[in-house]
């Protein structure tokens, strides 16, 4: 049960994090915007920064006329 959690706390670290120039500034906002989603949600904080990072730094590389 405790998995459903995953795609909104994925969603609101992309919502929650600006893009960066950087690869690591990426990294770093979208960690921040995932510990933030973690926290509303009462969810782990490390796992919460790691899916915030990978999302955002994925998302941003895909699509970097968007960040």
């Amino acid at each position: 049960m405790r998995k459903s959690w995953l795609p909104a706390m994925g969603i609101a670290a992309l919502l929650l994090a600006g893009c960066g120039e950087t690869p690591l500034q990426q990294a770093l906002f979208g960690a921040g915007g995932g510990i933030a989603g973690a926290a509303v949600l009462d969810a782990d904080l490390a796992t919460g920064a790691a899916i915030g990072a990978i999302g955002t730094v994925a998302y941003c590389q895909t699509y970097p006329e968007r960040c």
